[in-house]
């Protein structure tokens, strides 16, 4: 149970150019039991171009009139930071406020019951070095029927939905060195293929621009400190941008629709968890690339 109502964490919302998505996520998340007691920060990157102007000020006009939490407070963008930018930096200047935040992006619902779960958990493992984020997400995998606990570790964590502390994000390597990589290129896919072996090939994409994520070099970080992410086992978000609209699908996918846990749930939490093998293979399997990718990556190292 959250002990005070007063030191909950701020939630932030990141939207560009999707009106309907973000309608979907602030619909869902006024919802929640405790939106009312949270302020709610919403950064709206500018247009990278003349194309995107009408959606990104149709957005605008949106987050202007959403109401429902403790305080609202939009940032608006003149120019276009891009996914990455845009959460490194709205991320690091919340978090210097309030020492922890719970991050959404414009294409995630979520339960009624996701702040409550988020913020307890927040103040639960806060001090446990071992955590390096709390994910609101679940993968759609089977939870074996003599799993006891409510929540799992898994060294894979999740971008939809999720929060951390000031000194987590504050360890996180933004710029890691490319040439370094590349001429280890063992050493980092033993560390990070215990995550999914999707990883390796998508932090060298992320490092030469060719993909615009701050979460797999987020990922990175946690694989080196070899810390885990904690996971509800039932869902309480859902990413609805799977559906090619956004930065990182270019093509429709349910790979990983999950259902949403609506049921009134009083969230336990247990201290020293062990990693569960069958859940986190699960997990690797469903991450894994595709072979070609995976084929080019480990022999030519053209990423």
């Amino acid at each position: 149970m959250v002990r005070s109502l007063e030191n909950l964490a701020p939630v932030i919302l990141f939207v560009y150019n999707r009106p309907e998505h973000t309608k979907q996520t602030v619909e869902y998340l006024s919802k929640n039991r405790l939106a009312e007691s949270s302020n709610l920060y919403i950064f709206s990157d500018g247009p990278k171009n003349e194309k995107d102007k009408q959606k990104v000020s149709e957005v605008r006009e949106f987050i202007k009139s959403i109401k429902g939490f403790q305080e609202i407070i939009i940032i608006e963008r003149e120019k276009n930071f891009g996914l990455a930018d845009s959460i490194i930096s709205g991320v690091t200047k919340i978090i210097n406020q309030y020492e922890k935040v719970i991050v959404l992006e414009d294409d995630i619902v979520t339960s009624p019951f996701f702040l409550t779960f988020m913020n307890e958990a927040l103040e639960f493992y806060q001090k446990d070095d071992s955590i390096f984020t709390i994910s609101g997400y679940n993968y759609p995998v089977h939870i074996p029927k003599d799993y006891p606990f409510q929540v799992y570790l898994s060294p894979r964590s999740s971008s939809w939905g999720w929060g951390t502390w000031k000194d987590r994000w504050e360890k996180v390597d933004w710029k890691p060195n490319k040439e370094l990589l590349l001429n280890n290129k063992k050493s980092l896919n033993s560390l990070l293929d215990k995550a999914g072996k999707d990883l390796a090939p998508m932090l060298l994409k992320s490092i030469e621009g060719k993909i615009n994520s701050w979460a797999v070099r987020a990922a990175f970080t946690q694989a080196k400190r070899n810390s885990y992410t904690i996971f509800p086992i039932k869902s309480l978000a859902k990413n609805v941008g799977t559906d090619a609209s956004g930065t990182n699908f270019i093509r429709k996918t349910r790979k990983y629709d999950v259902e949403l846990e609506v049921e009134k749930m009083k969230f336990e939490f247990t201290p020293n968890l062990n990693p569960n093998y069958e859940i986190v293979s699960q997990i690797i399997r469903l991450v894994r690339p595709g072979i070609l990718s995976f084929i080019k990556y480990r022999l030519f190292s053209i990423y």
